[in-house]
């Protein structure tokens, strides 16, 4: 089959364990189709992480939560910072609810855990670089928790600016459902959808979806049960 020549996917491992960071350049690199998965570079700690983002540009950072000197938050926060064209991919064996607030707020782009299979990895990587969020669906159950007993709300108006609909679309953001399963869940076409996003995002001045989820959260998705006319 011969494959058009789609622009590679460049990334960044960070891990502490060498091990980790040598088992996944072998599974990413035995993947064989487009668009090819590249790692360009690795880092074992927070102040590498940053210094290697900088240096390398990867497209997207696979980044580990407990590292040697720091969390991987602010290496993320950081990194986004400095680079806001880099996107950021948790992968960690932690699943719990402080951490992933924690990373929704740092600006991460997903989070998984690495049971997760190869295939699913991989589909991850480019969906994350694509710019959509993912979770993996053990943490959007946790994330749903999250939203229903959440902290306590830094602003109980901030989404009385949205309309009804808006919420719903909100609501579904933050379980991180991607454009296309919005509309099928609600019943739009995609553009509507993304109008939609685009219309919350200038309301409520925010640039991510994890930093809607985030809102949606700290907020418990406050009047979002009304119902649309």
């Amino acid at each position: 089959m011969t494959a058009t020549s789609a622009k590679a996917i460049t990334l960044l491992l960070v891990d502490d364990s060498e091990l980790v960071r040598t088992g996944l350049k072998t599974l990413l690199g035995a993947r064989e189709a487009t668009p090819e998965l590249r790692v360009v570079g690795e880092a074992a700690s927070v102040a590498a992480a940053i210094a290697e983002a900088g240096r390398l540009e990867p497209d997207v950072v696979l980044l580990d939560i407990r590292l040697p000197d720091g969390n991987g938050f602010e290496a993320c926060r950081q990194i986004l910072l400095r680079h806001p064209d880099t996107h950021v991919l948790i992968l960690t064996s932690v699943i719990d609810d402080q951490m992933i607030y924690d990373a929704m707020s740092s600006g991460a782009h997903g989070y998984l855990l690495k049971e997760i299979n190869a295939p699913a990895l991989c589909q991850a990587i480019i969906d994350v670089a694509a710019g959509k969020f993912i979770l993996d669906p053990a943490v959007t159950t946790q994330v749903l928790n999250l939203v229903r007993q959440g902290a306590q709300p830094n602003d109980p108006d901030k989404l009385a600016l949205l309309s009804a609909q808006e919420k719903r679309v909100l609501a579904l953001v933050a379980a991180g459902k991607t454009n296309k399963e919005i509309a099928e869940q609600m019943g739009l076409s995609d553009k509507t959808v993304k109008n939609y996003l685009s219309n919350m995002f200038e309301k409520l001045q925010i640039s991510r979806r994890s930093q809607a989820a985030v809102l949606y959260a700290e907020n418990r998705g406050a009047g979002s049960s009304s119902p649309s006319r």
